[in-house]
């Protein structure tokens, strides 16, 4: 994987003889040995050992700021890493030991904490890698091997076993299965598969029906496929979605951004004063001591210490704020982001629904017949491993007592007839469940009109609608749907309350579903039909017309989306690896009605931030002048310079008792 570019102020991570999180535990051991030197110095005065301590304090907190100056020296800019060396080294020259320290200390520790989170992000891309399978069965001259997916050829036949990820993009040639494809387009029903008929094939895959195409990294169902590659390994969807999501730009907080700019132009300016006032005594008639102690005054007065420390101390307090309420945020860029946006757009599937087919109406025709109607669909559905089956064997069961299931006869010749429905024999008598399709092209029986009617209008309200006919005769209709989360709505109102105009949909269920969600929940706009590079392209537009969008989802799917909005929101527990790792933000409980809270968590962050910034930077504007002038010597200096580092982080703590 590609080194990110400049998340936090460092082009790179850090690693070293702790490993990845060396500077956190370097940046601790700083502030060990600051601490031992403090107490030493009261305790013990005019020992040797503070000093010791001091000199190992440097070392610690200085160790990655000064590697990281060097580097920027090289390569051509300053920043305030280069400037707390300085300053640093300075205090250390007039005997200010401690205060050095405790500069190299805070500056370390806001470093360290921000790539810690940054890294969390990192490993996204090994999580969607571990989604395709490393190997794919192949059958190569009538001889069956296991073969490296890299090494997987177009036109070569895979074997897919029941139950597991199927290894390339393809076309189905053999066996029938369900496939639950949710990984790749979040559909929240299982996809029937079964083979293309002879003569139809194509190496078109966009073009190929549903039903008989497959992606690497589904799930096949309980049935052997055998499936003809159509795309190389490095091709596939699955594929594109890691790329997708490696070339969303590493982002930066915008405060960030501001201060990185602001360096740009105020640490040379700083060197440049500082070493002018080395030299001030061939000006004014003072000695060399004099100058040089105003001019390290003025280097301590103008270090940027607190305005180092402010984002972070601000992103840590309200990143832990969160974390309490079972919300992950992920660093800085999320937490200020997420304050100001406009339009959030969602993901259906496990995000706004249950992401679990329900029974919604159970119609028997003949009221009398109720009981024998619903026994007759239990016998039949018993028989069939369909998760449409097992939705409406859970539902008939809750209906019935559990006497009443307990002497049903059994159903005997059961016949899946994949992608429509199945048949049976029960109680003697031929049965048929399934769709329209199994009644127009398999029985060719005539479906009376008012049912006819019935049905359609179930089915543009979004139900997965079934017809039921005993001995030729339509005896009542079976709807489900994938339904919304009893929070939705609620939490939808929050969130426009609190000034989010723009509520989006997004899902690869057909636009009827969606059109029917975003009514009964109180969508603003709802977009059905899409594949993963369709959500892509949605958000991108949408990032043009309102700037700032969340994505929330809890798919691998929607993870190169999260990749390409201003701010990702992944679904906690019900979200894939890949989601949580993409993502800025995580509900750890997946529950979506924690999501006002977390964004004004986030509006309330950026306040803070603001006014960290307003203290940190008036502190340096009266501070130098006052320097140079010699208003204030170098021990007020020092104390009123860590006083606004401290009022700094006060002032971020705040956010721990936030109750929003």
């Amino acid at each position: 994987m590609q080194s990110h570019t400049h998340h936090t102020g460092c082009h790179h991570e850090h690693s070293g003889v702790f490993g990845k999180n060396t500077e956190l535990v370097f940046s601790i051991l700083c502030g060990v040995f600051l601490l031992a030197a403090y107490l030493l110095d009261k305790f013990v005065p005019q020992s040797d050992y503070a000093l010791y301590c001091c000199i190992s304090a440097y070392f610690f907190g200085g160790y990655f700021a000064l590697k990281e100056a060097i580097e920027k020296i090289i390569r051509g800019g300053f920043e305030i890493d280069f400037l707390m060396i300085v300053a640093a080294v300075g205090a250390a020259v007039i005997g200010k030991w401690t205060e050095g320290a405790l500069l190299l200390f805070l500056f370390s520790l806001g470093h360290a904490l921000e790539h810690y989170a940054m890294n969390k992000a990192r490993n996204s891309i090994k999580a969607l890698g571990n989604l395709s399978p490393k190997k794919a069965v192949v059958k190569r001259n009538d001889t069956i091997e296991e073969i490296p997916i890299e090494q997987l050829e177009i036109g070569d036949i895979i074997i897919v076993k029941p139950n597991s990820r199927i290894a390339a993009d393809g076309l189905v040639v053999g066996g029938k299965s369900s496939v639950d494809q949710s990984p790749i387009t979040g559909e929240s029903i299982a996809v029937d598969k079964h083979p293309v008929e002879s003569g139809k094939e194509t190496a078109d895959f966009a073009n190929i029906p549903t039903p008989n195409k497959v992606f690497a990294g589904t799930v096949n169902g309980n049935g052997a496929l055998e499936i003809k590659v159509l795309k190389l390994s490095r091709d596939s969807t699955m594929s594109r979605m890691i790329k997708l999501v490696n070339e969303a730009e590493s982002k930066q907080s915008p405060t960030q951004h501001f201060t990185k700019k602001f360096e740009k132009v105020f640490v040379p300016s700083v060197i440049l004063l500082v070493v002018v006032l080395c030299f001030a005594f061939l000006v004014i008639d003072e000695a060399f001591s004099t100058s040089f102690y105003r001019a390290m005054t003025v280097l301590v007065a103008a270090s940027p210490c607190a305005l180092a420390i402010s984002t972070p101390s601000a992103v840590l307090s309200g990143v832990a704020r969160a974390a309490r309420s079972g919300v992950l945020i992920k660093g800085g860029k999320a937490l200020e982001n997420l304050g100001s946006l406009t339009a959030i757009a969602l993901d259906k599937t496990g995000t706004l629904t249950q992401g679990k087919p329900q029974i919604t109406n159970l119609i028997a025709f003949d009221q009398e017949e109720e009981i024998s109607f619903l026994h007759c669909v239990l016998a039949l559905e018993k028989q069939s491993d369909h998760p449409l089956a097992r939705a409406i064997v859970s539902g008939i069961s809750e209906k019935l007592s559990l006497a009443a299931t307990k002497n049903i006869p059994e159903a005997s010749d059961i016949e899946a007839i994949q992608g429509k429905g199945i048949k049976a024999v029960y109680e003697g008598e031929p049965v048929y469940i399934g769709n329209l399709a199994l009644f127009k092209d398999e029985t060719k029986m005539v479906i009376p009109k008012p049912v006819l009617k019935q049905i359609t209008s179930f089915q543009e309200e979004g139900h997965t609608a079934m017809l039921v006919n005993k001995r030729g005769v339509f005896t009542g209709i079976i709807t489900l749907m994938d339904s919304p989360r009893e929070s939705a709505r609620e939490t939808l109102e929050k969130l426009r309350r609190i000034g989010i105009q723009k509520m989006i949909m997004l899902t690869g269920d057909h636009q009827r579903v969606a059109d029917a969600i975003a009514t009964q929940i109180g969508l603003t706009d709802a977009h059905g039909d899409l594949l993963p590079e369709d959500k892509v392209e949605l958000i991108k537009k949408l990032r043009r017309e309102e700037s700032r969008i969340a994505m929330v989802g809890d798919g691998v799917n929607d993870a190169p989306a999260m990749a390409h909005s201003t701010v990702g929101i992944a679904m906690g527990a019900a979200g894939s690896d890949v989601a949580l790792e993409t993502a800025d933000i995580a509900l750890m409980n997946d529950k979506l009605e924690k999501l006002p809270f977390v964004i004004a968590l986030s509006r309330k962050s950026k306040k803070i931030i603001r006014q960290n910034l307003w203290i940190s930077m008036g502190m340096v504007l009266f501070l130098v002048p006052s320097a140079i002038i010699g208003f204030t010597g170098i021990g007020s200096t020092v104390a009123l310079h860590e006083g606004s580092t401290l009022l700094v982080v006060i002032n971020a703590l705040r956010l721990l008792a936030y109750k929003g």
